[in-house]
């Protein structure tokens, strides 16, 4: 069985906010693969469905942030999920807007959702990177818990349809054909890396 995780804070305050882009993958994935509506559960919401005939569960934690682990911790106990069939998708600040990279385990770069997982699972488990941006050292606090502008939800609407579309890759643990397929998508759509100068001369 596979567990996706958002993670984000709970509650409409927060709906919109950068630090819960991973709310809004891992929801726009329930809704393009037909899953069971969202029920609470494991101190969170879970909806149930499959992608690519693996039998998926997603998980929005309910806990906040920093204590995301209590939640990911009880529904993986429950249904005895190993951690390389855990993926948790979350903000990225040191990733520019639009671009997605997937790893397995490393570093939590003080992201605390990921630190508390990590502290109640174990660091193994696979991430799913969304990038943000970094507004400064200074800034990061007002800046994740701050909306994305009316003209961000255009990078982040299609970012978040991208992955849904290339979700039976990432059921498929085709890591990195699921992200190449999202790159390949969000270049199309005109999000694609800046070129350096000299590129595409002869």
């Amino acid at each position: 069985m596979l567990l996706l995780v958002g993670l984000g804070n709970p509650g409409p305050k927060y709906e919109k906010n950068r630090h819960n882009i991973g709310f809004m993958a891992v929801d726009r994935i329930a809704s393009r693969h037909g899953f069971s509506p969202w029920r609470a559960r494991f101190q969170g919401v879970t909806a149930e469905g499959s992608i690519a005939g693996v039998k998926t569960l997603l998980l929005l934690p309910g806990t906040y942030m920093n204590e995301s682990g209590r939640s990911v911790a009880e529904a993986a106990r429950f249904f005895k999920i190993e951690l390389p069939d855990i993926v948790a998708f979350h903000d990225e600040l040191d990733l520019p807007p639009a671009k997605m990279r997937v790893k397995t385990g490393g570093g939590n770069a003080g992201h605390n959702g990921l630190r508390s997982i990590t502290a109640h699972m174990g660091n193994d488990y696979r991430r799913v990177r969304l990038g943000i941006g970094h507004p400064g050292r200074d800034a990061v606090l007002h800046y994740v818990l701050n909306d994305f502008g009316k003209g961000e939800m255009v990078w982040v609407g299609e970012l978040n349809d991208a992955i849904a579309d290339a979700a039976e890759l990432l059921a498929k643990r085709e890591d990195n054909s699921f992200q190449n397929k999202v790159h390949l998508r969000m270049d199309a759509a005109g999000f694609g890396e800046p070129k350096k100068p000299g590129d595409g001369k002869p």
